[in-house]
């Protein structure tokens, strides 16, 4: 939920700021930064829980922390590329690659009831993907319509 809360309110900010500044509302621009922001966040959960990240990892993927960190570069990387008119398009494609890749891990810590920031299996268990799921297909509606559009 704090990543939604990031993406929107960075999201309000950007847009009214660009209105102030440029006296024109740039959703484009908006959009991405705001997206790249909610990356940024996100990342650094990678680095900072990277114990209970590993815990979401389904069993059969070797190298679990050392993926955890992986994940959190390329979400840094995507962050930048979105944020860079000439890379945006292929930021846009491979981060929408990367919200499907990264689904079953989410829904193996909601089975598992992960709870990544305490590093237990006392999170909110199977519930939590009628929050996650919808969420997940939220960020890529809005990498693709955001991160496609060139401008």
């Amino acid at each position: 939920m704090k990543p939604l809360l990031v993406l929107l309110v960075t999201f309000l900010l950007v847009l009214f700021g660009c209105w102030f500044i440029q006296r024109q509302w740039n959703y484009i621009f908006a959009g991405n930064i705001a997206m790249a922001v909610m990356l940024l966040f996100t990342a650094m959960g990678h680095f900072k829980f990277s114990e209970g990240m590993s815990m979401m990892v389904p069993e059969f993927i070797p190298a679990k922390k050392q993926l955890v960190y992986l994940t959190g570069f390329m979400e840094a990387v995507f962050a930048i590329g979105l944020c860079i008119p000439d890379a945006r398009r292929l930021a846009a494609d491979l981060l929408i690659l990367f919200f499907l890749l990264v689904l079953p891990a989410n829904i193996n810590a909601a089975q598992k009831s992960v709870d990544y920031q305490n590093a237990t299996y006392q999170g909110r268990g199977v519930g939590y993907l009628w929050l996650r799921i919808p969420m997940q297909v939220f960020f890529i509606l809005w990498v693709a319509y955001f991160g496609m559009i060139l401008k």
